[in-house]
């Protein structure tokens, strides 16, 4: 008896773990702008709210929902900036100094090639490290903060609540042109504005930055700042948690997504050199959505470089 013939193949067709918004993977070459890094730690201090080491997963999983196209200005973004995605630091997140030490190195590696690092938490202590990188590649740096948390609290140890407490023992940034913008809500000690305003940041708390508008504390910013290299911080309870309630520690009287989108628009002339987005827990998100307003936010930093890139304006 003859064997048949097998019908031939297809070719072989491989899916691959998705990138955010399937750009290429690996280090930025020479000629990328921007990387997107994932730094999946939390210090798992929080009482009931723990699970932000798996944040950028889910915002990577929830870029699926974007386009690469700005129809205000028909620019590519990724390609604009030949974006990249780095992957995630390798750490265990119980060990403290020694993720510090993989998350600094990792962002470091991404600055040496002259690309923005844009990178996705984890809690808010993943700031310190990346603040730390930051020095390593420029002197005078501002930071701009926006939560609704100073993270700078008079208490000790390395956690959430002492990021920018420990940045400025350390003296790390100009904190005197640095800001911290959108505090609101209960906390867990006395004096913590006071002590922020101590450190000699510079706070506007939420009802002033409602008071006063959004364009206005822009305003305020860009002149304070001016061309100094900046570390952009925007924590997702930045926003109400009726807009983004999976997050570490939600936050009643927050912004809508329109005022905190808006907001980072405002900001664009900013030289930012690390843009940190941070605490999206999975664990406490709806149908995904503040994960895909985290993708949302980081895109639209991203299309502000790409808007500086092109030479083009709204």
């Amino acid at each position: 008896m003859v064997a048949k013939k097998p019908k031939p193949l297809p070719p072989p067709n491989f899916t691959n773990p998705p990138t955010w918004l399937g750009v290429p993977s690996g280090l930025p070459p020479a000629r990328s702008r921007a990387a997107v890094l994932g730094v999946p730690f939390d210090c798992g201090t929080h009482a009931t709210r723990i699970g932000s080491r798996l944040g950028p997963s889910s915002i990577r999983e929830q870029t699926a929902n974007l386009r690469r196209v700005d129809p205000r200005t028909n620019i590519d973004v990724v390609k604009a900036l030949g974006l990249v995605d780095a992957g995630d630091v390798a750490l265990t997140p119980s060990l403290i100094e020694d993720s510090f030490a993989r998350i600094e190195s990792a962002v470091a590696a991404i600055l040496a090639r002259g690309a923005v690092a844009v990178t996705m938490g984890g809690d808010g202590a993943v700031t310190l490290p990346q603040v730390r990188a930051l020095t390593r590649h420029a002197e005078d740096i501002c930071v701009v903060h926006i939560d609704a948390h100073t993270d700078a609290y008079p208490i000790e140890g390395y956690n959430t609540a002492t990021t920018f407490r420990h940045v400025a023992e350390e003296d790390l940034v100009d904190r005197k042109r640095s800001f911290h913008i959108g505090a609101r809500g209960p906390t867990m000690v006395p004096g913590v504005f006071e002590y922020a305003r101590k450190l000699d940041y510079r706070l506007v708390p939420m009802p002033e930055l409602r008071r006063r508008g959004y364009k206005d504390v822009a305003r305020e910013v860009l002149k304070t700042v001016g061309k100094r290299p900046v570390y952009l911080c925007f924590d997702m309870d930045f926003y109400d948690p009726a807009t983004a309630p999976g997050v570490c520690t939600p936050t009643w009287g927050g912004a809508t997504s329109d005022e905190g989108l808006s907001f980072l628009e405002m900001l664009e002339p900013l030289d930012v050199r690390v843009f940190d987005i941070n605490t999206v827990s999975p664990a406490h998100d709806t149908a995904g959505m503040t994960a895909f307003l985290a993708a949302t936010t980081m895109w639209t930093f991203l299309q502000n470089l790409a808007r500086r890139a092109e030479g083009a304006t709204l």
